[in-house]
């Protein structure tokens, strides 16, 4: 597998400014997977700002994501997922690595920059013989799911197993947090997404106690901000806020998933932070959106594909289904 250049993302809202104008802060932007609703900030304390993290307040925030993923594993805070990300490659000598995909690119991109031998394969059981396998569970960008009892199978099969759970919060029953601790298994977790935060970059790695200590030790004394804990504190043990919140969620796919039928756009999949779906010609439904900044995600390798994060606000969908009307 050949790197290609700069790799696409959702969040290029510069683009979407230069080439259909508008301020930030006049555009919805639909083209990521970060909830439109995040948690309450709150006060934070002039101490979190001025002071470096204590190892006692790290813990206390370790403490709360385990609370959250529902799991008692080693893990270590980190900033966002895309940090843990980083420094796989260090965590063991070069090898063969396989992706499970159409996937996140940020897997393959910092894998083939190490000089790993990177592969795609497009099922699980092609991951086998692999040294690091790589799941995205639920899968970005099609949602695709895989049984925690089907991943875990995999596990003498390969001699690493990561499973990213970015988009797991509002669906628990895929998440194999709980079994983290098992040899050769890491979990990846983004604080971000489904907590509406992803400014805060904040992540979290649960595994066994020898990796999720490599991971400590390269990512330093302060690997996350004092705000990022003292918010992610609050954020991660406010189970009633996240019960709710996954309603919602569940809600409002269903509502967009009406939207996009009502323009003859068929479903391909999804999580409960986006869609995805098959249009004629997805660049023409960016462009259609964008003239009412309304920015959206389209795939150079599926010119078909077009994925829509949920709106927040009643005002954003209002917003989004007068332009879709036209």
């Amino acid at each position: 597998m050949k790197e290609q250049g700069m790799r696409e993302h959702g969040g290029n809202l510069d683009l979407a400014q230069q080439r259909f104008g508008g301020r930030a802060e006049d555009w919805i932007d639909l083209s990521t997977g970060i909830n439109r609703m995040p948690h309450p900030v709150g006060e934070v304390s002039a101490r979190a700002w001025s002071a470096l993290p204590s190892r006692a307040e790290i813990e206390a925030l370790h403490r709360a994501a385990q609370h959250a993923y529902r799991s008692n594993a080693p893990i270590v805070a980190l900033g966002g997922a895309q940090a843990a990300i980083q420094l796989l490659p260090q965590l063991a000598p070069r090898g063969r690595a396989r992706i499970l995909g159409p996937t996140y690119n940020e897997y393959a991109g910092v894998l083939l920059a190490a000089n790993w031998d990177v592969q795609e394969v497009g099922e699980l059981d092609a991951l086998a013989g692999a040294d690091l396998a790589i799941v995205v569970n639920p899968n970005n960008p099609d949602g695709r799911r895989f049984a925690p009892k089907d991943l875990l199978a995999l596990l003498p099969r390969v001699g690493r197993l990561v499973v990213d759970e970015s988009f797991a919060d509002a669906v628990p029953d895929v998440s194999l947090a709980a079994q983290a601790e098992r040899s050769g298994l890491l979990i990846l977790r983004s604080f971000g997404k489904f907590y509406g935060l992803a400014g805060l970059r904040l992540g979290f790695a649960l595994g066994n106690a020898a990796d999720i200590a490599a991971l400590a030790a390269m990512s330093g004394p302060w690997p996350v901000s004092g705000a990022a804990i003292a918010i992610g504190c609050r954020a991660l043990r406010d189970d009633d806020w996240a019960t709710a919140t996954s309603a919602r969620l569940a809600r409002d796919g269903v509502r967009l998933d009406a939207m996009a039928r009502a323009q003859d756009w068929r479903l391909v999949g999804g999580t409960l932070l986006f869609r995805l779906y098959e249009t004629p010609d997805a660049l023409a439904a960016q462009e259609k959106l964008a003239r009412r900044q309304i920015w959206s995600r389209v795939f150079a390798r599926e010119p078909a594909w077009l994925r829509l994060g949920l709106p927040g606000s009643e005002a954003e969908w209002t917003r989004l289904g007068e332009v879709l009307a036209r």
